[in-house]
């Protein structure tokens, strides 16, 4: 992939290392693998972000981080991957999820729509604090629970298997493609 334009639009390091959320890591954010951007490390922060956006917990972008390190992939590429989920994605995305592990699980889904997801999670982000709204969040979790984590895990996974062969497949074909470019002009200009 054309390191200039990933370059472009990601953080500075510094930044990063000295973030509030990230200072429990302390001197593993200075591993040199976190920064780096090679086939490896990009194809590793794809699946690490992509499986983190799958999974319906709070602070993905931690949990995101914390992936990096352990596998030692780019850190900024997996927490910028977890806005995958953001509000507009979030109730089709975990509805998905929740789908698939039902059907996994033999489980007929409960009745519902996508509608309602959106009007749940909609509530949700509107009255963070309110126990009222998460009592009835609770409460329409209680029964679908094990089927969402379940959907969400197997989903992520896939997803994130997906993503980094992709991201391995297009940065060969990048390198192969560059390679060949540069062997015709050079051929251009010996003739």
């Amino acid at each position: 992939m054309p390191r200039k334009l990933i370059k472009r639009y990601l953080p500075d390091h510094e930044k990063i290392r000295n973030h509030k959320h990230l200072r429990f890591l302390g001197h593993r954010l200075h591993d040199a693998n976190l920064w780096h951007l090679n086939r490896r490390s990009v194809a590793g922060a794809f699946f690490v972000g992509v499986f983190c956006a799958f999974i319906p917990m709070p602070f993905q972008m931690v949990d995101a981080a914390i992936g990096a390190v352990l596998f030692r992939v780019n850190l900024p590429i997996s927490v910028a991957l977890v806005w995958i989920t953001n509000p507009i994605t979030i109730p089709p995305m975990f509805y998905f999820a929740y789908k698939v592990g039902a059907w996994v699980m033999g489980q007929p889904p409960q009745p519902g729509n996508v509608e309602q997801w959106v009007h749940l999670i909609s509530q949700l982000l509107a009255h963070l604090f309110d126990g009222a709204v998460w009592a009835e969040v609770g409460h329409q979790l209680e029964a679908i629970w094990r089927p969402l984590l379940l959907g969400s895990f197997l989903v992520g996974t896939i997803g994130g298997a997906l993503a980094y062969a992709l991201m391995r497949l297009l940065w060969r074909w990048h390198v192969l493609h560059h390679y060949r470019k540069r062997a015709e002009n050079r051929r251009q200009h010996n003739a």
